[in-house]
């Protein structure tokens, strides 16, 4: 069913529960991310668009722009009413496709991107849902290695990605990362009160030097 969602700042999407409906992971990495003035941002794997509509409201006096790209047409038809309803089609625009085959006009565009990617491999769970939303939930269209090679290559020279994954794959995450020549720079885990963590927000830099900050848990 289609709903009405409101956000920080009165900014509104509609998400469709039988497609795929956002958690509290799209809401943490739009605060952990750090916008700065003039940013050209990019959200990957956009779905309807929450991640980067959320950072909108929180940064709204910094965006220069901000490019949505997603696969699915369902989501995608919601992602650009998202962008409608909101009256940001001067800031905003949608691209469909899969992220491995990036156009070659947004090589090194961004300066930011931001990415709540499919969290499972391709095979391990979800696979009795919907096929929207286990290619939402696992890697059956894009492996985390291939969105790791896109987003270097939508990347300008010391543009930042920050991307909320599973803590369990943690390390796929910083070595794809590396061998793309993105250093991770900050990590905060988050975690349920008296469990370990379950996530962790990841912040890493193309071309960065190694040092890693990590920060106090957050408890969600």
């Amino acid at each position: 069913m289609k709903e009405l969602e409101y956000l920080d700042n009165d900014v509104k999407i509609f998400q469709d529960d039988e497609l795929y409906t956002f958690t509290s992971d799209a809401i943490l990495l739009s605060k952990f991310a750090t916008v700065k003035k003039g940013d050209v941002v990019a959200d990957f794997c956009a779905g309807v668009g929450v991640v980067g509509f959320n950072l909108y409201a929180l940064n709204k006096d910094k965006f220069s722009s901000l490019t949505f790209f997603e696969l699915q047409a369902p989501l995608f038809s919601l992602l650009e009413e998202n962008i409608a309803i909101n009256d940001l089609s001067d800031k905003f625009n949608a691209v469909k496709g899969r992220v491995q085959d990036l156009p070659k006009e947004y090589y090194g565009k961004f300066s930011l991107i931001v990415c709540n990617p499919p969290y499972g491999k391709a095979g391990a769970g979800e696979t009795d849902k919907s096929v929207e939303i286990a290619t939402a939930k696992t890697e059956l269209a894009l492996s985390l290695f291939e969105l790791v090679a896109a987003i270097a290559k939508g990347l300008k020279f010391g543009g930042r990605v920050c991307m909320v994954h599973r803590a369990d794959r943690l390390i796929d995450v910083v070595c794809s990362m590396r061998e793309h020549n993105i250093e991770v720079k900050r990590l905060t885990p988050v975690a349920a009160k008296g469990k370990e963590p379950y996530l962790v927000l990841v912040e890493g830099v193309k071309g960065g030097k190694s040092g890693l900050k990590l920060t106090e848990t957050i408890y969600n």
